[in-house]
């Protein structure tokens, strides 16, 4: 389950919570959009501590600009001397 399922269990969690008037004689709706909305919590933290593990920071490296030995240019040291 992605990050949107958990998000999509809040929000269904919510409205059965909130938006709701139905009465039904064996289930209780409020009790099963609380617990919606629990699961749907423990998804985006299980997910979003998942996704900061697979992230990999890598430094940024600078190229090393330097001379190189070898260049002969006819004016830096090259050519006979």
């Amino acid at each position: 389950m992605g990050l949107g399922g958990c998000i999509i269990l809040i929000a269904a969690g919510a409205i059965l919570t909130f938006a709701t008037d139905w009465e039904m004689d064996a289930v209780n709706l409020d009790l099963v959009g609380v617990i919606l909305m629990i699961v749907g919590l423990i998804g985006v933290t299980t997910f979003s501590s998942i996704a900061r593990r697979k992230r990999v920071v890598v430094p940024p490296t600078t190229p090393v600009v330097g001379e190189d030995p070898h260049r002969r240019d006819g004016y830096n040291g090259g050519y006979g001397v």
